[in-house]
């Protein structure tokens, strides 16, 4: 609950902007509550950054859940990644925690655990997407599954600088019109 405030206000105000005393007043406590728990905005930065890593390993195996089609669960990642993101506002807070991430090794190890489990759950989706017969077989999945997750963080950048549609319509169009070379048409199916 702590952290998910964490994120909400970081989207608001971005990680310049966050201190304990915002996410306190978000989830009810008081500010020493948080600095006895964290130590300090960086501890709490850290906290979140290691959650994030930390679920973002069954992410897969839940948006898997309850879709019949590993393509369906691949575009629910795509629009469930950036979806904290809703508006070019909260997608350029959520970019400046990033750029942090980059320069912080601690940050950035959580960073980088994450994007290494999105691409894991991308290849896996892929893989099954193939299996399945939704992907022709003999697709370089490995090369789409990095084109993809490439693919997600270029449209939320474009999406923001350009605002047309919302984020989770055009990471649809984006994924699906990348993929679509790679579907076997109706006839030889």
């Amino acid at each position: 609950m702590i952290l998910r405030a964490a994120a909400e206000v970081i989207g608001r105000v971005g990680p310049a902007g966050l201190t304990l005393a915002a996410v306190a007043d978000e989830v009810g406590l008081v500010p020493g509550t948080l600095v006895q728990r964290f130590g300090s905005k960086r501890g709490l930065l850290v906290a979140l950054a290691r959650q994030s890593a930390h679920e973002a390993e069954a992410h897969h195996e839940r948006l898997r859940q309850g879709r019949p089609s590993p393509l369906e669960a691949l575009l629910a990642l795509a629009e469930e990644s950036m979806a904290l993101m809703d508006t070019p506002e909260r997608f350029a807070n959520h970019l400046a925690f990033l750029c942090m991430d980059l320069t912080d090794p601690q940050l950035h190890e959580h960073a980088l655990a994450m994007h290494e489990a999105q691409r894991r759950a991308i290849l896996a989706l892929l893989d099954e997407a193939v299996a399945e017969g939704e992907l022709r077989a003999g697709a370089d999945t490995a090369a789409l599954a990095e084109s993809v997750q490439s693919l997600i963080a270029g449209t939320g950048l474009t999406w923001a600088l350009d605002r047309r549609g919302t984020l989770p319509e055009r990471l649809r169009r984006a994924v699906t019109a990348l993929l679509s070379p790679h579907i076997p048409s109706k006839e030889t199916s």
